[in-house]
């Protein structure tokens, strides 16, 4: 269903996570398979020296430069501090022996014996004596030494990390996300540990928030735009395919004519009236009556009630309509395959890869020659990062289906993302030549522009892609999505803030239910510095989240900017912003 909405980035993809982007600036805007992910110019800094290091051992000062050891000397002979040090380095000594015990009476003896205004040497003693508790495992004395260094040296990151690996064991995960948060801030996100620590946070943070928000969300219908774009990803959909002579509205028949079986049959019937006519949100009912009298058309009728409950993001409703139409061996191939097809996505979207790959494969074996099947698991191999077997089912599609342009345009794009992610410049270049062709051939096939303009953009050849969005928008002017993408290559291209921003806007003029434009607003207004308004626009995206999937990366996007608001308010730091 890549037409009705950002495409999403293969599984094992190399992009940076992309909560990150609602943390990082500084870096060219690309855009991908539809997902925004900003490249840091100097990621290669991450991959030297000792910054990828575990922060294990203690130290002997706060600040960046050491200052040089003192001698442990005549105790008679020193003042308080060099007592303090001296105490100091024989704990450092039972640390290195793995002496944690004797170590940490050393460090509360440095800490009883140095003067309260020596502040960096006094924030050091609590970070070592949190070391040494760490290694015990004694995780609330680890945060309480690390909350008295970081008192003392508020941008300590060794004790703030510190600080939220202890946070992370004991399950406070807010409390975790924002001390990662301030040492990304504090490290220009070029240490690799702490990244992935927040990554690990956000993750979990945003899954227990949506399982929670989207067991009780109400159900929300999507925009047609959207509604209809998922219908046109199918060709063999016999639901979806327009009412035939024989079957249009009741009122059309005399009264003798008005059979009992025309009567039975008009649940269904009447739902595919209200799909012609976009009036969406009776269709449910409707099908509910046919179902429940037992109507003519009750196969059709279980599998179009599942399709809109999916639609709505209503899965739970939908499973047992769609486990229904597989098992009924009297039901026409085509409706069971095409519930078989619908079921696999949903198992993708609820990352069950291998549920749905065995869905997919029972739809190829009885519907051999449906080019749906072929089409839809061919999307799912990409998401798979199982490029050939990918663009193998889009071959087997378009033997089936020659005229299906949806299937050549995302083979030319599963062909590019391998060849752009394998660093292959000669391939990049057929992939690139296959797009022309794909366009030469369909020129009214608005994905095939868009796929090309994603390709055209990850190369930066701005001008093209410019022109290819726009090719879409003539074809396609009510597609929000294609607005996103063409204000995101704004921003890249010409730097151009104001431009990018009023074509995001005017996605949601077209479509408020976009929750990718919303999104997208949300990480640019980070970005801006505007973290209100970013976590204002992207909670907007989670109401209209699709999935639980959705809505979780949702909330880490969320999270990170609210860390962000907090660690500003606490420690004064922002990254750079636009």
């Amino acid at each position: 269903m890549m037409a009705a909405s950002k495409p999403v980035e293969p599984q094992s993809g190399t992009g940076l996570p992309r909560w990150q982007v609602a943390l990082m600036v500084g870096a060219p805007i690309l855009i991908g398979a539809g997902a925004v992910y900003l490249w840091n110019r100097s990621r290669e800094k991450s991959k030297k020296g000792k910054r990828n290091g575990e922060r294990e051992t203690p130290e002997g000062s706060a600040s960046p430069v050491s200052k040089p050891e003192k001698p442990d000397g005549d105790p008679e002979e020193m003042n308080p501090l060099d007592r303090a040090q001296a105490a100091k380095n024989k704990g450092n000594k039972y640390f290195k022996a793995a002496k944690y015990e004797q170590a940490i009476q050393c460090y509360s003896e440095a800490i009883s014996r140095c003067p309260t205004e020596q502040k960096g040497d006094l924030s050091t003693f609590y970070q070592n004596r949190a070391a040494a508790f760490e290694q015990q495992q004694k995780w609330q004395e680890v945060v309480d030494d690390c909350t008295r260094a970081v008192e003392l040296n508020p941008r300590y990151i060794k004790a703030l990390f510190r600080r939220a690996k202890a946070q992370e064991r004991l399950d406070n995960k807010k409390q975790c996300l924002e001390d990662v948060t301030a040492v990304c801030i504090l490290e220009a996100f070029q240490n690799q540990q702490s990244m992935l620590l927040a990554d690990k946070v956000l993750k979990l943070l945003g899954k227990e928030k949506a399982k929670e928000k989207y067991k009780n969300r109400e159900p929300l219908m999507p925009s047609p735009q959207f509604i209809k774009s998922y219908f046109s990803s199918f060709t063999d959909d016999i639901i979806s395919q327009p009412l035939l002579k024989g079957e249009k509205a009741d009122e059309d028949k005399d009264k003798e004519g008005e059979t009992a079986e025309v009567k039975e049959s008009s649940g269904y019937l009447k739902a595919k009236q209200f799909m012609e006519e976009e009036n969406y949100d009776k269709i449910i009912s409707e099908c509910t009556k046919e179902i429940e009298t037992r109507g003519k058309y009750v196969a059709e009728a279980l599998l179009l009630r599942a399709t809109f409950n999916l639609l709505i993001g209503n899965a739970t409703a939908a499973k047992p309509d769609l486990d229904q139409v597989i098992n009924m061996q009297e039901a026409s191939v085509k409706l069971r395959a095409n519930a078989l097809i619908k079921r696999g996505s949903m198992y993708m979207q609820q990352q069950q890869p291998m549920l749905s790959t065995q869905d997919f494969n029972m739809a190829a074996d009885i519907d051999s020659q449906n080019a749906d099947v072929y089409h839809h698991r061919g999307q799912l191999k990409i998401l798979l990062d199982q490029v050939e077997e990918a663009v193998g089912d889009f071959d087997k599609c378009i033997i089936l289906r020659p005229d299906s342009a949806l299937a050549q345009a995302q083979k030319c794009f599963a062909l590019y993302r391998q060849a752009y992610t394998g660093n292959n410049p000669s391939q990049v270049q057929t992939a690139m030549d296959g797009f022309e062709d794909v366009i030469k051939r369909f020129p009214k096939c608005a994905e095939g522009y868009a796929l090309y303009a994603q390709a055209l953009t990850d190369q930066q050849h701005f001008g093209k892609a410019n022109e290819m969005y726009n090719k879409c928008i003539d074809l396609e002017p009510d597609n929000a999505t294609t607005y996103v993408h063409k204000g995101l290559l704004q921003l890249q291209w010409k730097q151009d803030l104001d431009k990018g921003l009023d074509l995001i806007s005017k996605a949601i003029e077209i479509d408020n239910k976009c929750d990718f434009a919303y999104e997208t607003m949300g990480t640019i207004e980070v970005q801006r510095g505007n973290l209100d308004k970013a976590i204002d626009m992207f909670n907007k995206a989670i109401n209209l989240a699709k999935s639980e999937m959705e809505m979780a990366h949702l909330y880490s996007l969320c999270d990170a900017a609210y860390a962000q608001t907090e660690v500003a308010k606490k420690y004064g730091l922002k990254p750079p912003t636009l």
